[in-house]
């Protein structure tokens, strides 16, 4: 059988940018990688948002998927900057369903334990995550899902990924596939779009030189985003001798049967 890894992220774009070479290495390998996307990504513009924006972000996140090689991603739809609004359990919830119904061997997704994270519906999507991950296996929670065949399951391997991730240990050399998480993070144009407008902007109330600053790249919103993600990744790749990689807080099984392992 397949490997399934399950990713649960807040925003069309978060699986590529954040874990995009770890995901094409899965894919590499032979892995069924399946992304689930919580928010509809309506609110990531400096121009009018709403429904239109809303649906080329979903047509965008078909198409990072497939030039990533994953499955076609799941579009739970809620409302951008919104997650916090739901109803308490709502979300955790929804991943469980999800956790059950495709029971991977590994989840990536948002670390809980990251610092300095701003946005509510990354620090929405952590929890409500972990909080599943942790509960996925108990048939006491949620046992109606038993009477609609999903029944419990235990994921053996979590990857939790952060911008500022203190708890990283682990590693991965992605140097091979940065070109594919790159293409993958191309086809989010609109939000690619308006992640680079934001640098500028910042740029220039700072008083910066804009061209002298980036150069031609300044014209190029996927130009300038792949020099960051490079210069990110190759940050990252120097903690264990590699040209680019990621960082992740690794998870496993309970302390005990780890230690009993490292024992063996």
């Amino acid at each position: 059988m397949l490997k399934t890894v399950l990713v649960l992220v807040p925003h069309p774009d978060d699986a590529e940018f954040y874990a995009g070479g770890l995901l094409a290495k899965f894919i590499a390998e032979g892995a069924r990688v399946q992304i689930a996307v919580a928010t509809d990504g309506r609110c990531g513009s400096f121009e009018q948002g709403g429904d239109a924006l809303a649906a080329l972000r979903a047509e965008e996140m078909r198409r990072a998927a497939a030039v990533l090689g994953a499955e076609p991603p799941i579009l739970l739809g809620y409302p951008d900057m919104g997650l916090d609004q739901l109803a308490p359990g709502l979300l955790r919830e929804r991943f469980l369903r999800l956790i059950r119904h495709y029971r991977p061997a590994v989840v990536v997704t948002e670390d809980p334990f990251a610092l300095y994270d701003l946005h509510p519906d990354h620090r929405a999507v952590a929890w409500a995550a972990a909080e599943a991950i942790n509960a996925s296996d108990l048939p006491t929670i949620h046992p109606e899902h038993l009477a609609e065949g999903l029944a419990p399951h235990f994921v053996p391997e979590k990857y939790f990924y952060g911008e500022h991730l203190p708890g990283a240990n682990k590693i991965i050399d992605t140097t091979d596939y940065l070109p594919r998480k790159l293409a993958a993070l191309a086809e989010h144009r609109s939000q690619v779009g308006f992640l680079v407008e934001g640098v500028l902007r910042e740029a220039r109330l700072a008083g910066l030189d804009i061209a002298a600053t980036f150069g031609q790249a300044a014209n190029n919103p996927m130009a300038l985003l792949a020099w960051g993600i490079g210069a990110q990744d190759a940050a990252v790749g120097q903690r264990i001798g590699a040209q680019y990689a990621e960082a992740f807080r690794y998870v496993r099984f309970h302390p005990l049967v780890e230690a009993a392992l490292a024992g063996k």
